[in-house]
């Protein structure tokens, strides 16, 4: 069961949001909160797994909120719940599971908490595990108590989901799921090939569909890149392969 707390500060959109979290047979609502105050408040008194938190609210915002956990030993997951697409980057910087845009349909709202379930699933259940040494070709992962092969060639996408690892391969049907640190698969990567455009991104540059604007289109994922990488991508790219 995933313990979780809504905060918005209007009354309709905590009442929706109540409603869904409730058909959701593994989500348990504790609490729900007008405003960052009294959920700090809940979160003293009860433990939380999942926070489906508002950004844009009297007194603190979301994302203020949401920065002030960051020295918790485990801070819970957090999904943004707002009617601005706007601050979607800053989720990803803040490193949240999921952003949703209201009105969010049940659907998009599932697909948010299955995520959050997965993660939640990891976390308690799996090793603490680290990457056998790499080779030129290939390193080992553990996986559920197993260690897997993982060929250089074929990933094409990092993605860091706080304490564990997705990586995407060509060819597979399903990620790959570690637990292991970004900046430790980072190491293992070769840095002509491999560049981190997010903190929570790691991409092949081979594998690029393409570029626009602030976005990298790589398989089926559209990929943020945040300002601090951008250039590290561009010096990257062979300017050999502009025309």
């Amino acid at each position: 069961m995933i313990r979780c707390l809504a905060v918005d500060d209007e009354m309709l959109s905590l009442e929706l949001l109540e409603d869904n979290i409730r058909r959701i047979p593994f989500l348990q609502l504790v609490g729900r909160c007008h405003n960052a105050y009294e959920a700090m408040d809940i979160m003293l008194r009860e433990p939380v797994d999942l926070i489906f938190l508002d950004i844009q609210m009297g007194g603190i915002t979301g994302t203020q909120f949401l920065q002030s956990l960051s020295g918790m030993a485990s801070r819970p997951m957090v999904i943004f719940v707002t009617a601005y697409k706007k601050y979607a980057l800053d989720g990803f910087e803040l490193d949240v599971l999921d952003y949703l845009v209201k009105p969010v349909a049940f659907d998009r709202f599932l697909k948010a908490v299955n995520k959050a379930a997965e993660y939640h699933a990891l976390r308690n259940s799996a090793p603490t595990s680290s990457a056998i040494p790499a080779t030129a070709d290939y390193f080992f992962v553990n996986v559920e108590y197993n260690l897997v092969k993982i060929e250089v060639n074929h990933i094409y996408l990092v993605e860091g989901l706080k304490d564990y690892i997705k990586i995407y391969l060509q060819g597979a049907d399903r990620p790959v799921i570690t637990r292991l640190p970004m900046k430790a698969l980072a190491e293992k990567l070769p840095v002509n090939r491999f560049i981190r455009i997010h903190k929570s991104y790691i991409i092949s540059v081979d594998k690029i569909t393409s570029i626009r604007k602030n976005r990298i289109y790589i398989q089926q994922h559209i990929i943020p890149i945040s300002d601090s990488y951008r250039d590290d991508l561009f010096r990257i790219i062979d300017p050999q392969k502009l025309i």
